[in-house]
């Protein structure tokens, strides 16, 4: 229905990105039809002509969401340029540091979790970010950019749970330094493993 709906009206298209909006400042349970309908300027008719309710909409939101994090991801990471260059401009493109991941707060709700429908959709979302991240490091390692001890499954696991804890760490202080730290941090790491590539003079 939310292919359909959202190709075939802007109405349509209102109430997802409404509901998207919504989703991640107050949550599931905060996200009301009527909070849906206000945002969007649309009808409670309009809402249940195009979806069968609060839960068939937020579906349709959760997977927006999650496509647009991939999209977003991936516009930096298949740029040129070396594979820290590309795991750096991943770090620190713009982000709403303060508002947190559109995912990854969904994936802090309990009543989106329980849900199996709502839940695919994060967890798709991150095992392709590790996948991908990991095929730029193996470039990079395979390119002798990194040394071979590099575990690239691993060291793109951790820079995802950095980026994701550092919007907890910077939510908790109130301000974006924490997370810019915590990549800074990881990106030194990186660094230790293309010195040790280098052979001494």
């Amino acid at each position: 229905m939310y292919s359909t709906c959202m190709s075939g009206t802007d109405t349509a298209r209102r109430l997802v990105e409404a509901t998207q909006e919504l989703l991640w400042e107050r949550g599931y349970v905060g996200t009301s039809p009527r909070a849906i309908q206000q945002r969007a300027g649309a009808g409670q008719g309009s809402m249940y002509h195009h979806f069968g309710g609060k839960p068939d909409l937020a579906r349709a939101a959760v997977r927006r969401s999650a496509a647009q994090v991939r999209e977003a991801a991936d516009a930096v990471l298949a740029r040129e340029g070396s594979a820290r260059e590309r795991v750096r401009a991943y770090l620190e493109r713009e982000r709403e540091v303060l508002r947190g991941c559109r995912v990854g707060g969904l994936a802090q709700d309990p009543d989106v979790v329980a849900d199996p429908e709502l839940r695919a959709p994060l967890a798709e979302t991150f095992t392709w970010l590790r996948g991908r991240l990991a095929d730029v490091l193996e470039e990079g390692r395979a390119g002798g950019e990194f040394g071979p001890g590099l575990d690239t499954a691993g060291t793109a696991a951790a820079i995802v749970a950095v980026v994701q804890g550092g919007y907890v760490l910077a939510r908790s202080a109130g301000e974006p330094g924490p997370f810019h730290e915590a990549a800074d941090g990881l990106l030194a790491l990186l660094d230790a493993h293309a010195a040790r590539a280098t052979p001494a003079s």
